[in-house]
């Protein structure tokens, strides 16, 4: 007999993926969620989650859904949500035969482009956005202009933003083409176009924007438009970099930052 699964509401929810944790909070408090016929209106309300019925708008959510992994190469013109108002194209037109509810990790703004991880997994969800474990995010930037060394040491130490200042970044100036330059820039923050507002801060507007790495995960061999299932060595290193598995061995080691411009000219 296994142990009793009792945990906070919302938790079970994005476990059966209902939503991000956040979402699922919202839903609670919004009316929405029922527990065994009860209406359910405080988030961090305890169930057990292998015994009460959890409804959502009247649904009986599974908690024995297939989690499932999906690495996305979004391409530019694609919104990061499954519904889109204004009719734009999104992501969900690109998730041919995937049956299962799934959500995006993050957002790419509609003309950025790289790197997307869809999945059910909402307790992943959380942990992989949440700063404090510091998952890091690392972009092929093209900006407009060439940024000064001293520029790149600012963002590099960390930018004041209209909310509030940024985290230290790597920044590494990758390639100088007549009006325009292309860098590499890795964060660990998730806010909402924040590499985009941090090359604004500098006097460097971004032209192009691409996710390449996510974690331990990259985009090799994968092309616009298309996805993959994670494996599970994968899906096990990207849980233990979001703290929800624990490494049998701790390295001491600590990627330094790079910030040593080799320019070429055109």
């Amino acid at each position: 007999m296994g142990r009793l699964q009792v945990e906070r509401l919302q938790k079970v929810m994005a476990q059966a993926g209902i939503a991000s944790r956040r979402r699922c909070e919202e839903l609670i408090a919004e009316g929405a969620v029922r527990v065994n016929g009860r209406l359910v209106t405080q988030p961090g309300t305890k169930v057990n989650a292998m015994q009460d019925r959890i409804q959502v708008h009247g649904k009986t959510i599974n908690q024995t859904k297939k989690k499932i992994y999906i690495l996305m190469y979004k391409p530019r013109g694609y919104v990061t949500t499954l519904h889109d108002p204004q009719n734009r194209k999104t992501i969900a037109d690109l998730l041919n035969n995937i049956k299962e509810r799934v959500y995006p990790v993050g957002r790419l703004d509609y003309d950025s482009e790289g790197l997307l991880l869809v999945t059910n997994d909402g307790e992943l969800t959380h942990a992989l956005t949440h700063p404090s474990h510091e998952v890091k995010k690392t972009y092929l930037v093209t900006v407009s202009g060439v940024p000064s060394k001293e520029a790149l040491e600012q963002m590099a130490g960390g930018l004041d933003l209209e909310d509030g200042p940024t985290s230290p970044a790597q920044v590494e100036l990758v390639d100088v083409l007549q009006d325009r330059s292309l860098l590499e820039i890795t964060i660990h923050e998730g806010r909402n176009r924040q590499v985009r507002r941090m090359f604004e801060k500098i006097g460097h507007p971004v032209l192009r924007l691409k996710r390449i790495k996510l974690g331990p995960l990259n985009l090799k061999g994968i092309r616009p438009g298309r996805y993959r299932f994670l494996n599970n060595k994968e899906i096990r290193e990207l849980k233990k970099q979001a703290g929800l598995l624990i490494p049998k061995h701790v390295s001491s080691g600590k990627i330094k930052q790079k910030l040593n411009p080799k320019i070429r000219r055109a």
